[in-house]
């Protein structure tokens, strides 16, 4: 029964503007809120007082707070690290969060290009400065703008609402000018629209709540980055609500918490080495990070955008093929295998 109730995460963005800020006036804690807006915390395992405070919060009833039955649905990109660490939830509010120059719009632009394949149309809400990075988007999104009543216009021209891709600039959270486009758009019963949330200043990876209340997180890793190793996507920060909910296929689930266990005290190892060496660390943790080596490279992928400047076929990559060669990597099937011989490679053979 637990697994079939969730937050109605859409209904709280829309009474409560500025969530968790207003949910600390009330006594509850930030993280608390936007565990239960991500899955990391179950709506069975919350205590009343909260839901009662969160429905209060909200003007409404438990029963409207509290959704039973009815599930989200995922958005595959082919995009291995993002598909299994961060899924984009469909008619969701998805944040990507990353420092400058790490790689953020890349991704965008290549999920952006991935999904019009599959008919998806994509509209950029963006503020008039100018960042580095969004040109890469720009280039891919079917349409630009720069105020909410493009925007409303935009969406009002698109006839199958549920195939948009809005992308937002974080300025426009913080302006209050999202909640009122989520208004209008509320006041014509358009059906949920998938929306994306950057924020191309870098200044989110500082916050603890940047984007307020998400149904999917996907977090950069400037480590991987500085490693060269794309799409720099963190295995460990990443997160969503499809995991915890009872949409995605078992062995997906299985596989993403066994993976993010891994490449977590992998992390761990690689740091324990470069302090006191290769030597002392015990046999058992050399094992982990012989795989742990190999499942990172492995998440490493060649993209379509980027053909021109690395000179290599870009490649998608179907959930099932990730989960089932991420599977046999675990097992340590792969463990004869060079780590760069698995670098940016679609599916393994």
């Amino acid at each position: 029964m637990e697994n079939n109730i969730r937050l109605n995460v859409s209904l709280l963005r829309r009474r409560v503007p500025n969530l968790t800020s207003a949910a600390k006036t009330v006594g509850l804690r930030p993280a608390t809120v936007s565990n239960l807006c991500t899955g990391k915390i179950s709506v069975g395992r919350a205590e009343v007082k909260t839901m009662v405070t969160l429905a209060n919060l909200a003007n409404c009833t438990l029963d409207e707070l509290i959704i039973q039955g009815g599930k989200l649905s995922m958005i595959e990109t082919g995009i291995k690290p993002l598909d299994l660490f961060a899924p984009i939830v469909q008619g969701g509010t998805n944040g990507f969060v990353a420092r400058s120059q790490v790689g953020q719009f890349v991704v965008l632009a290549e999920l952006t290009k991935v999904l019009k394949d599959k008919g998806y149309q994509s509209i950029l809400l963006t503020s008039n400065k100018t960042f580095p990075g969004v040109s890469d988007l720009e280039v891919f999104v079917d349409s630009k703008c720069h105020t909410i009543e493009d925007a409303f216009a935009e969406v009002a021209l698109v006839e199958n609402k549920e195939s948009i891709l809005l992308y937002v600039d974080r300025s426009f959270i913080l302006s209050g000018d999202l909640y009122e486009l989520r208004e209008r758009f509320e006041a014509e019963s358009y059906p949920e629209i998938t929306t994306i949330l950057f924020d191309p200043s870098g200044e989110a990876v500082d916050e603890d709540d940047p984007f307020g209340p998400l149904d999917t997180l996907c977090y950069f890793d400037i480590d991987l980055a500085t490693r060269g190793i794309y799409p720099a996507i963190h295995p460990v920060q990443s997160t969503s609500i499809l995991i915890e909910d009872d949409t995605l296929d078992a062995t997906h689930t299985t596989i993403h918490k066994k993976a993010k266990k891994l490449l977590r005290r992998y992390k761990e190892i690689r740091v324990l080495m470069n302090t006191i060496g290769k030597d002392k660390i015990p046999e058992a943790d050399l094992e982990l990070f012989h795989i742990g080596e190999r499942l990172e490279a492995y998440l490493s992928q060649p993209f379509y955008v980027a053909e021109e400047f690395t000179k290599t076929k870009g490649q998608t990559v179907h959930i099932q093929h990730t989960i089932q060669d991420i599977q046999k990597i675990l097992q340590g099937n792969y463990n004869h295998i060079k780590p760069t011989d698995m670098t940016y490679k679609g599916k393994l053979n």
